[in-house]
Formats: structure tokens, C-alpha cells, sequence
């Protein structure tokens, strides 16, 4: 299950500058600066901030970078870095970053940064804890009002991340103040006039310095990036690079490339690409990247290929990423001539009213000197009649045709509301942008983004004019949710208080959706309540994106750790953290009284089987559900309502394509298909095999159990016994050793010598063509030990202390040791074999795989010792675990890929890309996280508000490396007929009364019109039209859930409440018929009945 402690440290007295800064080392002393230090532009000051930082270690990386290593902690950032990679790690690294304004929306966008990884995070911040903070702003509490809010939030911003040196500044934001210290500042609640912002921009346009402005208002957001001229970016959208094998290449003045036409190739108009391994154009391997144009899925051209000779075959065609130059114009400049993003194609024409909007809103805050008043109807006409002075002075691309003004009195109506959603959103997005100045990583934002929410209005309808609402509802109490009632008032603000929802998940999204909640104010009223559930514990690579999770934490239940935490923030929650699996194991927990007080189910899980199962509870118990989930920079959501929606597992992506069998076993032509094979054989020799024998010495029933598998397990499990307890135990390491030399040598050897053996490098198909071509890679043999493959003996290294661990033995960790004992052990000669067969196709392997021969089966179990032989024996099978460095798993599998890799020719992986594979690791960042977290708050506002008009509601799809936002409304469950009864997934007969198998299905007859011709409850089928006839008379005159008890042989269980049964009915012409499914509700004189019974 994909899954929070903050302490509370007084900070120290801040110097005469008004500059504090923390040691990003625990319980370190603040150090303070001498006065005036950061006060004026320099080299001097410039270097005094680097050295203090690198004397904290606040670098971002380990300390041995500082001396030219780079090394990075892989096991804290293991996640970010299968999204960002080594080399922008290293640049954000060196980054200094200063975020104006720790409101709610300048402390997302610190926390993000700061577990991003970046040198140091300066916070700046003239401003006073008041009331209205408290709604967004985590980090800060009412007794902490008056106190300036970054010098709060020093503390736990600096917990975040070890590696990242946060201080914090509390005087004016001035140019002499920045200097040339800050690679990137972003202005997140911002002072001062209009003419001062674009002056300090222009400052850091003209000094190279990346310039962000983000700003939510309510339901309303603005971001800006101005990253001045001639900024790269290196990676425009961090996917692997495309290869593809060829199949031809044409000698002509528009030379085409045609790949093989298994998958597609994959490639774009534009896009550059690299040859290799062609046999007839080897001018071609050496060549710059070429410019392609794509002609087909499967085909495209490069140009002149006519001095290249004639192509014979082989190849492989690589995706080149080419860096590419943006240029940004100044905010002044951008202002008058908008560059937009659309983030909603329903809301086409928003980004430009909004941008007029946001620029009215800055003239009226000059003005009138305040904000708006919440839902006051003079002052949005005031800032309506100021957009139109504005547009009609406007000569360029911010001129608006026609200017809506529903949409800006709405705007005026919220624009002094706060709510943690939009700046969870926004802080997200910001943070992206903040990433990809410091690293090139990923095509920026160019240059203005607008997103609103304002179908999250209770007031709101597309359709009709402007709502009349009580003013009072929405005026500020001196509460901690002024900021939220601002916008949604007091009335709906009392209902979220009283929400009672579940929460399936404790990690990184379980984390954000948790602390949205707490700071919306849910489930703090007397009758509200979040109840959440992980069975895991927190790892240390959690840290890095689960922010409410310390060092500290590593070890404990996340949910606990998550609820502490939460309250932290927000005392008033009542939360109840669980250690609980969702599934139907723990059905006696979560039952139909659990589920029936609940308002709501918040999924934030991290695989897809437990998403259907919750899915289905929710359907079942007819609950909205939110859904979410990332990967990397992309992200979704879901909203699942009852009645109205599709759920989750309506629709599902296609299957991932599996690896071929005989590509794996013989063929493999791609750096995949070695890596699981590799992890193939890991599981094999130190998982299965291992199991087996653990099971035979343990289990009485092992052999018997054994026996009744089909095919040819019973043989292969056998077979593994008898290796694992008598032809290759082991009493020592040396035996390890030899063990693994042996294993090295059949599988880099002597395997690929039959190969060679059975097909020649020369051999020829039936066609004439040769049949090592295509995606058949023709393999060749190393010898042990030799330079040409040097992962050899870390094969042996790693497989011989493996083999240890599993009988108990010593291991021995020095390779040199081990490389001389492997050196000397004797291997003998392999001559290949005639007659030995090898699959070329799965259909051949599997018709070769077979069954088991019985005198085979017998002559094994002969040969294996009894168990009362063999005491004192211990064989421990080995779990894969790939976040344990130290354990040998992952060099395992990277030094058997490589071996293979080398053996076929296939370019190896480092250990870094061997762990996403081998591991299946989904990589996940901070900032994705936050976004769609908060684009699921959003949605639970209008499920809170019992919204029926589905076109309010949005399901989001994201990807901020691109970056790209959309959001379409979610599908109208389909509707299904028999006769004219319309139904949906939601939709059920419900049963109740104590009915006989007969009387139920009179029932249908009489009541339904429906023929039951197959009856079923799970995988039990309790009556079918083909049944023997006397098995059916048996049935029909007893109990359903007599019946139900005699097929299943099991008891009921005491929580289950009613009965799911499957329909098949004809119709009364005889036809079939598809019908929802019955929930029988069980007598209560049934339920009691809970003894097994047997007939």
C-alpha cells in the first residue's frame, strides 16, 4: 500500500539582520550571521552564504560531492531520481532558491523544494501570523499569531530534507538584498506596488536571475515564469529515450529507415536519432544525430543515405535528446502580451479573462487598499468597473473581446479566501517550475498559467446569473478557517466539519489528502471523523515525499505516524489511525456498519488491486469515492459517484506487454529481457527452489500436496529438493563459491554453446534468410575471469553470499577472496549435446514443458533423504528486497543482466536503471504528489455539497513535465435494459425474507418476469439449468443460505449481513438476459447457523 511526526523545536533569537538560519543537522545550534552580510550585492557575500551552507552540509548531496564525487543519496531519493535523473540532481544541488511570502501557498512551494533537493531554501516573509493564515498555512498555530511566519516555519521546513540548508530573511525584499546570490526566487504573497514587482523582476530578468510569480485567490490561481533569454532545457520531457531494431534501410536521396514491424518505433516528426550495430552502412554508426521525418509507424526517413553503401543487416535506431532554447519575456512585458497554457479546454476564454481579472484585482487592492470583501457585491462591481478601464486602455493580446463579468464578480466574490487545495495545487506546479530552472530538466511553463475551480462554488451554475447569498455566512470570525469561509461560508463550512471519511492510505498522497482535509476544516465537528488505514511502515526512502514523516519516524505504522502529525496541525480533527490490509480478509472490520456511517472513501493507494477492491465496497455501498494516482511528473484523478458515474474498474488500461518466453530463455535483444531474466533466476535459485525444500522439511503434507500439481511442477519441485538438500548443499563458503562458479558457467557458457550448437551463426532459415537476423541477437561465449566480461565475479561475489545466507553459512564480503577461490575451482569441460531440444517459438517451449513421467517422479522421491535424516538442517528462502542496499539483491541481478547482456551484445545497465527494472519501482516526486492531492480536494467539495449536475465535476489528467493540464467531466455510468427496466452498476434487486432456493426463483418468475437459469454466490454455483437432476431437487426446498452453506462447505461468517448472488435469467421469449446482480439480505434466523456442513 502506497502510504508524520512534526516536532515543535523553539527556534533561536534572530541576529541584528533579521536574518535567522538553521542547521539542517538536528539539535545543531542557529548560526548567526554577522550584521549586514546579506544585505548588499557581491562576491564576498555571495561566497559567505556558499561557505556557511557547505559547513551545514546543505548541499543536497553527500559530503564527499563537495570534494568532486557527486554521489547522491540514493537511498533517500531513490524515487525522484528514476523521475529526475543523476545529473539534475546535481544541479539542483548547487541551487540556491528564495521564496517570498510563507503564507499557505509560499510554504507548499518551500516543502516541495525543499524535499526536492535543492543547496539551500531561503525563506522571506515581513508578514504576521494572522487569523486568515491558519486556514492554509500547516506549519503555523494560533498561538502563534503576531509572530512573523517564516521564522515559524523554519523549524519544520528544515526537518524536510537533511541536505538542504533553509534560513530565513524578515526584512524588506530589496535588489541589493538578492544580489547574485539566488539562482531562482519565487514571489508567493507578495508586498508592495505593481511598479515595484515589475521593477524587481526586471531586475531578475536583466541579471539572469529565474523569476517566478504564483499567487491563488479562493478558487482562483495565477503562475509566471520569466527564465530570461536563451534558457535550455535538456530534456523536454524526461521519457526514455525511443529504440527500435531495423529491419532495412533504402540507398536513395530520401534514405527510409523501415524497423521491424513488431511494436511501433515510437519516434516524432523532428526528432533526432543515433545508429548502431548496421552491417553494409557503417557510416551510419558514427554519424551525428540525424534529423528524422516520420512516413509510418514503422518507418521514416533521414535524408541522403546514397554514400553510404548498400545495407546488409542488423541495426538499431536510438532517440537522441537535443536540448532546445526558450526565450522568456519580461513580466512587464508579458503582461501586455500574454504567452498562456490552457489548463482546462472546457474554460478556453478563462486564462485570458483572468488575466485581465488578476491585473483588475492588483489595481483594486492599490486602490482601495485591502482586498475585496467576501461576497460583497459593491466591491466586485468596483473591480468589474476597473477590468473595464483596464481592457479598454489595452491595445495587444490582453485585450478581451467581450469581458465576462459573471466570471469576475465571482472572482471579486472569493479573492480574499484562502484554501489549502488551490495552494496545494499551485504550490505543486510551482515547485516543478522551480526544479526545472535550477536543472534544464523538463519544457517549462511559457509563461502564464491561470486554473480555477470555480464549479467548486456552492453558488455556482453555468446557466443562470449571479446567486443572491447572505454576506454574513462568508465574513471573516476570528477563526482558523476565515481564509476557507471566505469562500464557501459558514453554513457549508459546518457541513465539512461533520464529514466522516475514509482515507485508504497513508503515503504520499494519503499524506497530502490528510493535511487538505485537516486544514478544510473536516471531520472537527462533533459528528465528523477521518478514519485512516496502511498496514506499512515508514522507509527511509519514504522521506523524500511523504512530508509528514521525520527520520525519526522510520519504523512506524504511517497511519499512526500521519495522524500525529495532522493533529499537530490541526488539534481540532478527530482522526483514527489503523494498521489495517483492505481486502475481503478484513471484511469482519470494515463491515456493513463501518461502511454505512461513512460519507465518503478517499483512495491513496499505490496498486491496482486494491483500487478495484475498494472500488467495489464503494459501489456496493453505494459511496462517492475519490480516486488518484502518479507516476512521476504524471498524474490522475477520479471522481466515482453513485447513481451518476462509471467507477474505477469500469474501465482499465490495456495489459502491460509481457516478455515473450523464448525471449527470455534464448533470444533477448533489449537490456528488459536480461533484467528479468535475471530476476528470473534470482527468484528461482534463491526463492523458489529455496521454498521448496523449506516446505519439505517442514510441511508432512509437502509431498502429497506436490503430487496433486499439474504438468511438470511436481517433477521441477522435486528436482529442486533434492539440489537444494543433496546434490548442491553446502557446509562452507568455499562450497558456495564452487556452487556459483558452476552456475556462472552454465548459464554464460555452456548454455549459449548448445545454443550455438542447435542454430550456428551461419545457419539459414527455409526463406534463405539467416536466422540469427531481426530481433535474434547471435550470442557468443566468455571465459571466466576475463576483462571482456567483468561482471563475473561479481556474479560469483554476490551469488556465493547469497547461497550462504540462505543455509545459515558466514558469508564472506571480500571480493578479492572470493575472486581466488572462484579462480581455482575446477570446471569441467562442456561438450554440446545432439538431440537436445530448444524452443525457438512459446508454442514450442510450452508443448516442451509437458508432464510428469510417474517412474521419473518416483526415482526423485527415492532419492531424497527423510526428513528425521536431515535434522538440524535450516534453509531460509530469500524475499527480494530492493531498497536494502547492503543485501546483495539488486548486484545480483545487475551482474547477471550484464553477463547475459554481454553475452548477446546488448548494452548494460548501471546498478541505478537495474533497480527501477529489476525492482519495478514506480518513480514519484514530491510535486506531482501535492498537485493531484489537491485537484482531489477540489472535487470533495463539490461531493460535500451533494452536487448532482455532473458537467461541475472534473477527472484530471496532468503531466507537469510538458507541462499539460486536462480535465474532462466524468463518464455517465452506462445504462443496460431488460425489458423496460433501465439499470446501471449501481443498480441491484434487493431480497430480503427467509426464501427457500424454490421461492427465490419464483420470486424472479413472478415478480420480474425472469427465468433463473444460473444462480452463483462467489465461485460457488448453487443451481444452473444443467445440473443433475437430483443435486437440484435436493436444493431447491432448503434455505438460501442453507444452500449456500452445503455448496461452499464453509460456515458464514458472523459480520456478513447479506448475501451477493450473480443472475443468469432468460427472458420470457426465451432469450438471455443481462440483469444486475441481488443482494439477499440473510434472515435472522439464518444467521446463527455458522457450523460447516457437509453433504
Amino acid at each position: 500500500m502506497s502510504t508524520a511526526e512534526s516536532t515543535c523545536l523553539e527556534s533561536g533569537v534572530s541576529p541584528p539582520t533579521k536574518k535567522s538560519k538553521l542547521s539542517a543537522t538536528a539539535g545543531e545550534s542557529p548560526i548567526a550571521t554577522p550584521p549586514g552580510a546579506f544585505c548588499n550585492s557581491g562576491t564576498s557575500d555571495s561566497n559567505q552564504l556558499n561557505n556557511n551552507m557547505e559547513v551545514n552540509g546543505g548541499n543536497g548531496l553527500h559530503e564527499d560531492q563537495q570534494n568532486g564525487s557527486g554521489r547522491i543519496d540514493e537511498g533517500l531519493y531513490s524515487r525522484q531520481l528514476y523521475v529526475l535523473g543523476k545529473e539534475a540532481m546535481a544541479k539542483m544541488a548547487k541551487s540556491n532558491v528564495l521564496v517570498s511570502g510563507l503564507g499557505g501557498l509560499g510554504v507548499e512551494i518551500a516543502k516541495n523544494i525543499c524535499l526536492g533537493g535543492v543547496k539551500s531554501v531561503t525563506l522571506h516573509d515581513t508578514k504576521k501570523t494572522s487569523w486568515s493564515d491558519l486556514s492554509t498555512q500547516f506549519y503555523l498555530k494560533k498561538a502563534d499569531i503576531g509572530q512573523n511566519r517564516a521564522e515559524i516555519s523554519l523549524q519544520q521546513l528544515s526537518e524536510l530534507n537533511p541536505y538542504v540548508r533553509v534560513d530565513v530573511i524578515t526584512e524588506p525584499l530589496t535588489e541589493a538584498l538578492v544580489g547574485n546570490k539566488y539562482q531562482v526566487v519565487v514571489i508567493a504573497d507578495r508586498t508592495g506596488t505593481v511598479a515595484e514587482l515589475l521593477q524587481f523582476s526586471k531586475f531578475c530578468h536583466d541579471n539572469k536571475i529565474y523569476f517566478i510569480l504564483a499567487e491563488t485567490r479562493g478558487v482562483f490561481s495565477r503562475l509566471f515564469c520569466d527564465f530570461g533569454e536563451g534558457f535550455v532545457v535538456h530534456d523536454i520531457n524526461g521519457e526514455q529515450p525511443v529504440t527500435a531494431m531495423i529491419a532495412a534501410i533504402s540507398n536513395e536521396t530520401s534514405g527510409v529507415v523501415s524497423c521491424l514491424d513488431e511494436t511501433r518505433h515510437g519516434l516524432e516528426d523532428g526528432d533526432f536519432v543515433k545508429f548502431s550495430e548496421i552491417v553494409g552502412m557503417e557510416g551510419l554508426n558514427d554519424a551525428e544525430p540525424i534529423k528524422i521525418t516520420v512516413t509510418g509507424t514503422d518507418t521514416f526517413t533521414i535524408g541522403d543515405t546514397t554514400g553510404f553503401g548498400q545495407y546488409e543487416n542488423g541495426g538499431v535506431v536510438t532517440q537522441v535528446k537535443m536540448p532546445r532554447q526558450v526565450d522568456f519575456k519580461s513580466l512587464e512585458e508579458s503582461l501586455q502580451d500574454p504567452e498562456t497554457i490552457i489548463t482546462d479546454f472546457a474554460k478556453m476564454e478563462h486564462p485570458q479573462q483572468l488575466h485581465l481579472g488578476f491585473r483588475a484585482l492588483d489595481k483594486f487592492i492599490e486602490e482601495f487598499n485591502s482586498l475585496p470583501r467576501p461576497w460583497n457585491k459593491d466591491d466586485a462591481e468596483k473591480l468589474v468597473s476597473i477590468a473595464n478601464i483596464i481592457n479598454a486602455d489595452d491595445t495587444g493580446k490582453s485585450k478581451v473581446e467581450k469581458i465576462d463579468e459573471k466570471l469576475l464578480h465571482l472572482f471579486s466574490f472569493v479573492s480574499a479566501g484562502n484554501i489549502c487545495p488551490m495552494n496545494g495545487f499551485l504550490g505543486g506546479v510551482a515547485a516543478q517550475e522551480v526544479m526545472k530552472a535550477c536543472s534544464g530538466k523538463f519544457h517549462p511553463i511559457k509563461q502564464w498559467l491561470y486554473f480555477d475551480a470555480v464549479e467548486c462554488l456552492p453558488q455556482f451554475n453555468a446557466e443562470e446569473s449571479l446567486p443572491s447569498v447572505d454576506e454574513a455566512d462568508f465574513s471573516p470570525s476570528n477563526s482558523r478557517y476565515d481564509g476557507n469561509i471566505a469562500v464557501f461560508g459558514k453554513i457549508f463550512h459546518e457541513k465539512l466539519a461533520n464529514l466522516k471519511y475514509f482515507v485508504v492510505g497513508a503515503g504520499a498522497i494519503g499524506c497530502e489528502l490528510l493535511k487538505n482535509f485537516a486544514m478544510m476544516g473536516m471531520a472537527t465537528g462533533d459528528k465528523g471523523k477521518l478514519i485512516v488505514t496502511d498496514m506499512d511502515l515508514i522507509e527511509r526512502s519514504n522521506l523524500n515525499r511523504q512530508f509528514l514523516f521525520r527520520s525519526s519516524d522510520v519504523g512506524t505504522a504511517k497511519s499512526e505516524a500521519a495522524a500525529r502529525a495532522i493533529q499537530v496541525m490541526n488539534p481540532s480533527v478527530n482522526i483514527e489511525p489503523q494498521k489495517n490490509f483492505v481486502g475481503p480478509k478484513t471484511e469482519s472490520i470494515y463491515t456493513d456498519e463501518f461502511f454505512e456511517q461513512l460519507d465518503g472513501v478517499a483512495n491513496a493507494l499505490d496498486n491496482v488491486e486494491a483500487r478495484i477492491y475498494m472500488d467495489r465496497r464503494c459501489v456496493y455501498y453505494r459511496k462517492p469515492l475519490l480516486e488518484s494516482g502518479t507516476l512521476g511528473t504524471k498524474g490522475n484523478t477520479q471522481v466515482v459517484l453513485p447513481y451518476k458515474t462509471e467507477s474505477y474498474g469500469s474501465s482499465q488500461d490495456p495489459p502491460e506487454r509481457s516478455i515473450p518466453m523464448c525471449t527470455l530463455r534464448n533470444f533477448p535483444n533489449a537490456i528488459e529481457h536480461t533484467l528479468q531474466w535475471a530476476r528470473d533466476l534470482f527468484e528461482g535459485v534463491f526463492s523458489d527452489a529455496a521454498k521448496s525444500a523449506a516446505e519439505y522439511l517442514n510441511d508432512t503434507n509437502f509431498i502429497q500436496s506436490t503430487l496433486r500439481k499439474p504438468g511438470a511442477q511436481p517433477v521441477q519441485d522435486l528436482e529442486a529438493v533434492k539440489k537444494c538438500l543433496v546434490d548442491e548443499r553446502p557446509h562452507n563458503i568455499e562450497d558456495c563459491v564452487k556452487w556459483a562458479r558452476f552456475l556462472w558457467e552454465d548459464n554464460f557458457n555452456n548454455q549459449i554453446q548448445q545454443l550455438l550448437y542447435n542454430f550456428p551463426a551461419d545457419q539459414k532459415t527455409t526463406s534463405g534468410q539467416y536466422f540469427w537476423s531481426g530481433p535474434k541477437r547471435c550470442p557468443t561465449t566468455f571465459e571466466f575471469g576475463k576483462e571482456d566480461n567483468p561482471f563475473s565475479i561479481d556474479f560469483v561475489y554476490t551469488a556465493a553470499n547469497l547461497r550462504a545466507e540462505m543455509y545459515g553459512i558466514p558469508q564472506l564480503r571480500d571480493r578479492s577472496r572470493i575472486a581466488e577461490l572462484a579462480m581455482s575451482v575446477v570446471v569441467p569441460l562442456f561438450e554440446p549435446k545432439s538431440g537436445v531440444r530448444i524452443a525457438v517459438t512459446d508454442a514450442e517451449a510450452l508443448a516442451m514443458d509437458g508432464s510428469s513421467d510417474k517412474s521419473e517422479v518416483e526415482e526423485l522421491l527415492q532419492s531424497i533423504p527423510s526428513v528425521s535424516s536431515l535434522q538440524g538442517v535450516v534453509i531460509t528462502p530469500l524475499e527480494f528486497e530492493k531498497d536494502v542496499d547492503e543485501n546483495l539483491h539488486i548486484d545480483f541481478i545487475a551482474a547477471a543482466s550484464n553477463s547475459r547482456a554481454a553475452n548477446y551484445k546488448i548494452q548494460p545497465a548501471d546498478r541505478f536503471r537495474t533497480k527501477l527494472i529489476a525492482g519495478r519501482i514506480i518513480p514519484a516526486i514530491a510535486t506531482t504528489t501535492s498537485v493531484v492531492a489537491g485537484l482531489v480536494a477540489l472535487e470533495l467539495y463539490k461531493v460535500a455539497m451533494n452536487c448532482t449536475n455532473l458537467d461541475r465535476y472534473k477527472n484530471g489528467f496532468i503531466n507537469l513535465a510538458l507541462p499539460f493540464f486536462a480535465f474532462s467531466e466524468p463518464i455517465e455510468a452506462p445504462k443496460k435494459k431488460y425489458y423496460d427496466t433501465e439499470w446501471t452498476l449501481w443498480d441491484r434487486f434487493e431480497v430480503t425474507g427467509e426464501k427457500t432456493l424454490q421461492e427465490f426463483m419464483n420470486y424472479f418468475r413472478d415478480e420480474h418476469d425472469l427465468h433463473i437459469t444460473m444462480l452463483s454466490q462467489g465461485v460457488c454455483m448453487l443451481y444452473s439449468f444443467f445440473m443433475a437432476a437430483d443435486k437440484r431437487q435436493e436444493r431447491m426446498n432448503l434455505p438460501l443460505c442453507e444452500v449456500v452453506r452445503r455448496v461452499s462447505k464453509f460456515p458464514q461468517a458472523p459480520h456478513v449481513r447479506a448475501l451477493v448472488f450473480e443472475l443468469c435469467c432468460n427472458d420470457k421469449a426465451n432469450e438471455d438476459v443481462e440483469v444486475p446482480y441481488v443482494r439477499y439480505v440473510i434472515p435472522d434466523s439464518q444467521l446463527r447457523q455458522e457450523e460447516p456442513m457437509n453433504h
